[in-house]
Formats: structure tokens, C-alpha cells, sequence
């Protein structure tokens, strides 16, 4: 049986409205959910830890349906945004605010408090009051708050969104060794993708209130499940039809652009081609002595810079491929507009739907 499992979920704001949101994730697992603005992943969140009570459906957490209890019975800890710690109290009574309703003896309290901090590395903080600490230890000191009650689960919204991109990245590190240290169950929206590679077991996409797929990050990213889902994590999708095949690979027909997969698909077969801008490399010249089948011409119609990489735009025939290098090595290839290179894909890079 799943830890949690959101069933048929339909929330009616008038404005906006939950669809029929059925999701269930694992013990211990790590959930992120995507969409874009508006999609309802706050929403979401909030009815799980029961600030709203659905039209239709059920939450079950660890077996048992929690749909009517209130949220301080629910044992589920939230940190938001905004992290909303209470700026006229200092640092540790922070994080006892919370622990006070589930533990009436003081120095027990304290012991947790301590230990907590120092997992966190806010133990020489504990003193002093939330405006006067950075967003990276203001962030820590909500996790803290949240973590020290023991919750069953952890709902966490945009909590890496306010930091700077160092602090973002030592903050996720973090993260990953306190919830692995504490196994910690958790569901993290977010709009970042690096969070979900560096976090997730597992992504939920939604859209206009409605789940467009769920499944593990590997899944989602190279399988999405549909035109909207390849967008939005930034996959190219293409229409073909399947050949015959040879040496054990499915060849399929795109436009003209044959691409070998390990994919299996029958003879005639109209299929969908996902392919990662990660996934192809770009050579100067076509290379000799490699395994990698799929190798074709094509001429680099556009690109832009983005922090230390470059993503490309490239065409063979009728078919645009997106590709990405990094900045040396968009450099060492002396790449121009309208220059013709070699790309290539291995064979278990291309996806077939």
C-alpha cells in the first residue's frame, strides 16, 4: 500500500478547480511537482495537509484515510516560500513553536531543538531573530521547524526559490543528507528543474488542475507522456514511422532522418521520437571508430548563451534538433550560423512512445 495516495481529488475555488488529481508515492520517496503558474500545485499541497476540503476524494496517509481530520492531527509539516517564521522571536523559540503542541517537557524539547540544529548547521544562530539572518539560514530555520515536530510527511513550496544559485546548490545538498539521515518522506513543488535532478525519485506534472503524468524522473524527462509534458521539461518529440530493423535496433523513418533505438516497436508502426537537447552531440567532423549508430549531417541554424552553456538549434532536411554544449566546447568546435556539423545520439538515447 502506498504511504500517500491523493484519490480522484476535485477542489472547486470557483476561480480555479483541482480535476480529478490522483497521485501515490512511496515511504521515504522524494516527489516533486511541476507546472506552470496557475496549474494548482499550491492548491494541491494545501489540501493534503488539509487547509481545504475537497469536493470529491480522499487523502490516505500510511493507510489510513485522513481526508476529515483537522491539520494539527494530520502530523504533516509544510514549509512555504516566504518560510512565515515569526520575526519577534528568536531562532529557537522558532522552532519550538511547533514542537510545544507535541511535546510538553522542556528539556526534552531543548535536546530535539539542539540536535536539530546542528543537522542543519544553525546551531550558532539559535539566539537570534529571522530579519537578521541570511535567506539560506532563514530557509534552514524553517526546515528546522518543520523537521523537529517528526512529521509523517514534508510539504515543501518553492522553498529554494528566494536564494542565490550557490546557495540554492549547498542548500540541496543539505536537503539530500538530512532527509536520507531522518528518512523523511517528501512532496516539493518547484519550478526548477536542477532541483528535480538533484532530489526527486519522482515528478508530477500538472496542468490547469489536472495530473498529465507521474512517473520517476528518468520517465518523465525522456518518456514525457505528452506534447505538453515534452515542453515543459524541454524534450523534442517528433512523428515517425518504423523500418525494418537490423542489429538488434528499431530504425525509425523521421522525415527522412533515420534514428536506430533500442526501443522495440513492430515494422510500420507510427511512432513518437522523444529526444534529449542533452543527449546529442555535436562533432566537427563525422566520427570514425564509434559504436554510436545514429550520426547524420546538419546545419546549425541558431543559438544563445545561457550562463556557461549554449543551446543550439540545428536542421537535416525538414527536421529542426536541439542540441546544448557547453561554453568551451561551443569554442572548440568554432561554432558559427550556418555551419554544418556532424550530430550524433546513441542508440538508448532515443525514446520511443
Amino acid at each position: 500500500m502506498s504511504f500517500l495516495r491523493v484519490e480522484d481529488m476535485h477542489i472547486d475555488l470557483g476561480d480555479f478547480s483541482l480535476k480529478g488529481v490522483s497521485l501515490e508515492f512511496e515511504r521515504g520517496e522524494y516527489l516533486t511537482v511541476m507546472g506552470p503558474t496557475g496549474a494548482g500545485k499550491t492548491i494541491l499541497l494545501e489540501c493534503i495537509i488539509g487547509f481545504y476540503r475537497p469536493a470529491k476524494g480522499r487523502v490516505f496517509l500510511d493507510g489510513r484515510d485522513i481526508t476529515d481530520d483537522p491539520p494539527e492531527k494530520r502530523r504533516i509539516g509544510i514549509v512555504y516560500q516566504d518560510y512565515a517564521l515569526l520575526p519577534h522571536k528568536d531562532v529557537f523559540k522558532n522552532i519550538e513553536y511547533g514542537l510545544k503542541k507535541v511535546d510538553s517537557d522542556k528539556e526534552s524539547r531543548k535536546a530535539k531543538i539542539l540536535d536539530m540544529a546542528e543537522s542543519l548547521n544553525i546551531s550558532h544562530v539559535l539566539h537570534r531573530k529571522p530579519p537578521t539572518l541570511s535567506g539560506g539560514e532563514q530557509q534552514r530555520v524553517a526546515l528546522a521547524r518543520a523537521l523537529v515536530v517528526e512529521p509523517r510527511l514534508l510539504l515543501m513550496d518553492e522553498p529554494l526559490s528566494a536564494l542565490d544559485p550557490q546557495t540554492r546548490q549547498t542548500t540541496r545538498a543539505l536537503l539530500r543528507r538530512i532527509m536520507r539521515q531522518r528518512d523523511v518522506t517528501v512532496l516539493h513543488i518547484t519550478h526548477d528543474m536542477d532541483d528535480v535532478w538533484a532530489l526527486a525519485d519522482k515528478v508530477a506534472i500538472l496542468r490547469n488542475g489536472r495530473l498529465e503524468q507521474l512517473a520517476s524522473v528518468r520517465d518523465v524527462f525522456n518518456r514525457p507522456s505528452n506534447g505538453f509534458v515534452a515542453d515543459f521539461v524541454g524534450a523534442s518529440v517528433f512523428e515517425g514511422t518504423v523500418l525494418p530493423g537490423a542489429n538488434g535496433t528499431c530504425r525509425v523513418d523521421v522525415q527522412g532522418l533515420i534514428l536506430n533505438s533500442v526501443d522495440r516497436a513492430e515494422s510500420g508502426d507510427h511512432v513518437r521520437v522523444v529526444l534529449r537537447p542533452e543527449h546529442v552531440m555535436v562533432f566537427s567532423e563525422r566520427p570514425v571508430r564509434s559504436s554510436i549508430q545514429n550520426v547524420w549531417e546538419a546545419r546549425l541554424e541558431d543559438y544563445y548563451k545561457e550562463g556557461i552553456l549554449y543551446h543550439l538549434r540545428f536542421r537535416s532536411g525538414d527536421v529542426c534538433i536541439p542540441a546544448v554544449v557547453t561554453a568551451s566546447s561551443f569554442h572548440e568546435l568554432n561554432l558559427r550560423r550556418e555551419s554544418t556539423m556532424f550530430l550524433g545520439v546513441k542508440t538508448a538515447n532515443v525514446a520511443l512512445t
